[in-house]
């Protein structure tokens, strides 16, 4: 049987279409829409840039159907030749993220990592440096300041890390690596990066540049 060092990685994004109002809603609520969709637009570019540098397969999965149906391609230059999905219609962020790692192992998959599209500080390096950790680690997660994470890969679906979790809260972090270690998994931990959430969240990207 090969080993997961043998197999190709995986990273699967989690983003949104950059329409006006239907992004960035917390940020908006203290900026305005127009000027929280120009920001959604800047963490799209640069989660892009980190992703094609990283040289890694990717695939992204949009949280909704595009409007109007159409290539990826065509309207979308953040993600020039990626393919692309819909998550499914879960009831929870967990049910949807282990669908899309589910489809990555069920396609070949050896490691699969996750990300979003909220965190300016994602590098190409740290992109590498998880699939490097997953060698030697059952999981990896990138914390987030928030209490969330920003990445989390895996050489195998853990479908218990996405159970009985309140996501977007600053508990998601602590409960996951709970589960972990009741479940034996080897973590390893990348460095806690700022996810850009709210206007205090910006703020604070904004005076880090």
């Amino acid at each position: 049987m090969n080993s997961a060092a043998d197999q190709p990685g995986h990273l699967l994004i989690f983003a949104r279409e950059p329409v006006l109002g239907r992004v960035k809603t917390r940020l908006a609520a203290g900026i305005g829409a127009e000027a929280a969709l120009a920001t959604y637009r800047e963490l799209l570019t640069l989660t892009a840039r980190a992703i094609a540098a990283a040289g890694v397969p990717a695939t992204v999965w949009l949280a909704e159907e595009p409007v109007p149906p159409c290539e990826l391609a065509q309207f979308r230059p953040e993600w020039p030749g990626l393919p692309w999905r819909v998550q499914p219609p879960a009831e929870s962020l967990g049910a949807r993220m282990a669908h899309a790692f589910s489809a990555a192992f069920a396609a070949g998959a050896g490691q699969a990592v996750i990300i979003g599209t909220d965190c300016p500080g994602l590098s190409a390096k740290l992109l590498q440096r998880a699939f490097e950790l997953l060698l030697s680690h059952d999981v990896v997660l990138g914390p987030a300041a928030d209490g969330g994470y920003y990445l989390l890969g895996m050489n195998k679906l853990e479908p218990e890390l996405f159970a009985n979790k309140d996501w977007s809260t600053a508990t998601v972090l602590p409960d996951t690596l709970a589960d972990a270690v009741r479940l034996g998994l080897r973590v390893a931990q990348l460095p806690t990066l700022h996810d850009v959430d709210s206007a205090e969240d910006l703020a604070i990207w904004r005076m880090g540049e």
